[in-house]
Parts: structure tokens; sequence; C-alpha cells
């Protein structure tokens, strides 16, 4: 939502997703790790993660991805089961046990890049292998 949800938004837009198409080859599914933000807008606790784990593997099994992108280090922390550094771990493609086999890329949140815009063009290189991997490229999936 917001100004993070508008660049979300054009991200996705820049390599031809949006969330409001209804073909799979264009479409872009968003759900987050909880169903709430957290007072203060804070990060999710890990025990607030786990609690609620249930209910983002739902998600994950109804929209039944080819592709799993994580925005942001909450988000790549519930599916990896182990906190993340992510300015040293983005960009990497994965295939953790949570997301059932499907490969699994994790990048920058959008409102980090909000407060952290010269970080942008790293983003925009994993938007760029995102894409290259729709296209048919097989993920360089790290272990």
């Amino acid at each position: 939502v917001g100004r993070s949800g508008q660049l979300l938004d054009r991200m996705l837009g820049a390599i031809g997703l949006d969330r409001q198409r209804a073909e799979p080859e264009k479409a872009a599914y968003i759900t987050n790790v909880l169903p709430w933000r957290p007072v203060d807008n804070r990060d999710p606790s890990t025990d607030e993660a786990v609690m609620l784990w249930a209910f983002l593997q739902r998600h994950i099994e109804l929209a039944a991805p080819d592709i799993i992108v994580t925005l942001g280090k909450s988000s790549a922390a519930a599916l990896l089961e182990t906190p993340v550094a992510i300015t040293r771990m983005r960009g990497r493609w994965m295939s953790p046990k949570r997301a059932g086999g499907k490969p699994v890329l994790l990048t920058f949140h959008p409102a980090y890049l909000l407060r952290q815009p010269l970080e942008k063009s790293k983003t925009w290189r994993d938007l760029l292998s995102l894409r290259a991997v729709l296209d048919g490229e097989t993920p360089k999936i790290e272990t």
C-alpha cells in the first residue's frame, strides 16, 4: 500500500508483471508474512512469523506459484527458517523446504528502497534475473 505499493507496481511493471492481471504469465500475487502490520510498523517478530506460518503456507498452496520472490528480510527469514542478512543475501536464488521445491529469489522490500534509493540498481538486477527465469532460464539455486 502507499508509496511502497506504488513502487512495487512500477517494479513489477518494468518486467511485464501486474498485480491486477488474470493471465498467469503476466500476473503477480502478493501476500504478507502476517495478515496485519505490527504495532509501530515494526518488522514481524520470529514468534509471530512462526505462529502464523500455516496461513502463509496456505496462501502459497492456493496461489501455486511457479516462483516465489521474497521482499525484504522478514519474508526471506520466514521461508528460510533462519534470520537473514538481506543486504548480503539479496539477488540469490534458493529452494528452501518451505517453498515446496519452488525457486525463491530474495530481494529488497520497496519500503527499504524508498529509504535507500541507491539500492534500487541492485533490485533492478534482481528483477532482470526474475524476468530471465520467467522467460525460461534456469535459476542458479544456492544451497
